[in-house]
């Protein structure tokens, strides 16, 4: 078995931790388990959900939407922006609650939040092989670039 389908079925572990990450969201509201934990653990979970999720094959998208968004430069280019300034906005709340925080409730949830912030990074990843791959414009330049090349191969 080929590596790139190892990953490609690894990602499906992504349902596992998804389902968990929904029951604590659903725990959130419950008045018999402590918000913050289950805040943290939602967080946890959705970071290491997005984390195998970035393991699917970058080649290939799964719905017709998806598939536009990356095909055109300009939302692609937009979506990369949002992706990473959301990522490190992530990312720096949960450094800053985890390291500078004195109140340990603060502490124990900036954890979930960096996790999260990870699975962010792992997803910005995969978003950008994404776009390089379905992107319209470098896509059709590039095969005209080969079939010429090809042309003047077999001449």
């Amino acid at each position: 078995m080929n590596n790139k389908l190892f990953f490609h079925y690894l990602s499906y572990l992504q349902y596992p931790f998804l389902i968990g990450g929904m029951y604590f969201t659903f725990k959130l509201n419950s008045s018999e388990f402590n918000f913050l934990k289950a805040l943290n653990n939602m967080l946890i979970f959705l970071g290491l959900a997005i984390s195998f999720a970035s393991l699917q094959d970058t080649n290939k998208v799964s719905i017709k939407f998806e598939k536009k968004l990356w095909e055109n430069p300009k939302f692609g280019k937009i979506f990369i922006r949002y992706l990473t300034i959301s990522t490190l906005l992530v990312l720096a709340f949960g450094v800053f609650g985890y390291f500078i925080s004195e109140n340990q409730n603060i502490k124990e949830v900036s954890f979930g939040i960096i996790i999260f912030g990870v699975g962010l990074i792992g997803m910005l990843k995969t978003g950008m092989e994404i776009f390089e791959n379905h992107r319209k414009d470098k896509n059709t330049a590039k095969s005209s670039i080969n079939k010429n090349e090809q042309l003047t191969q077999t001449e």
